[in-house]
């Protein structure tokens, strides 16, 4: 018996299976559209038991990229070498 290598769905895709569940689609013939049994697509569906999960947000708390990096950029401090 010849194994898959384990794939992992992009956001793209987990948003096509979503779509297609609703609309009533089986996990086999969801499974079929990806070349994929149906056993690969319970998983995503049964970890929410089969409700689509709210879109992810970061939090208001957390720090952009931006400020990230002007923090970072901050904390690097040429140290002068002995001597000079």
């Amino acid at each position: 018996m010849a194994y898959r290598r384990w794939i992992y769905f992009t956001k793209k895709q987990k948003s096509e299976i979503w779509d297609r569940w609703e609309r009533g689609e089986s996990m086999s013939s969801i499974g079929r559209l990806f070349d994929r049994n149906w056993s690969s697509i319970y998983p995503l569906l049964a970890r929410t038991g089969g409700i689509r999960p709210p879109e992810r947000r970061r939090s208001r708390l957390a720090l952009a990229l931006v400020e990230r990096e002007e923090i970072s950029r901050g904390l690097r401090v040429t140290v002068p070498s002995p001597g000079n």
